[in-house]
């Protein structure tokens, strides 16, 4: 009898935070032989507005290195879900955790799929996947200054 020792799905179901608690959707991870295919759906997204240093939307995505998605305090939403996962150290935006930033439709609905060679599956189970307010700008260190953490949501195996 052959036994898997590995995960080959998971889901993380999204929750908006203190700022934008109608945030809702579910990010699905499948493991496949080239990487790892994730499929992000998310509604009530708040519209782009943009003025002066702050940019809402499009939204920055990244699995964090923590091990919670408590909502936290309106000034610092989401603080245990630590840093952008990098198990490499590699410089931003190379870390394993960095990920295509999230365009919604007028509507405030998103749908992205894409597949990543990042990580393994295995790797980001128990962890958080966070959305930001702002998009990453992928140059400012360490983490793409991209703002307040908005929704959050725990990478859960599938059996």
């Amino acid at each position: 009898m052959f036994f898997r020792s590995y995960v080959e799905r998971a889901i993380a179901v999204i929750r908006g935070g203190p700022h934008y608690p109608d945030i809702n959707g579910e990010v699905e991870f499948r493991q496949l032989s080239e990487g790892v295919e994730v499929v992000v759906r998310v509604h009530n997204l708040p519209p782009f507005y943009r003025q002066d240093d702050l940019a809402i939307g499009p939204f920055g995505f990244h699995i964090h290195d923590g091990n919670s998605c408590e909502p936290g305090t309106d000034d610092n939403p989401f603080a245990d879900t630590g840093e952008h996962y990098n198990p490499t150290n590699a410089i931003h935006p190379n870390h394993a955790g960095d990920l295509p930033v999230i365009i919604p439709m007028s509507d405030g609905t998103a749908y992205m799929r894409f597949v990543t060679d990042r990580f393994r599956l295995n790797e980001v189970l128990g962890k958080p996947v966070v959305i930001h307010q702002s998009p990453d700008d992928f140059r400012t260190q360490p983490a793409g200054n991209s703002g307040l953490k908005i929704a959050c949501g725990i990478i859960t195996p599938l059996r």
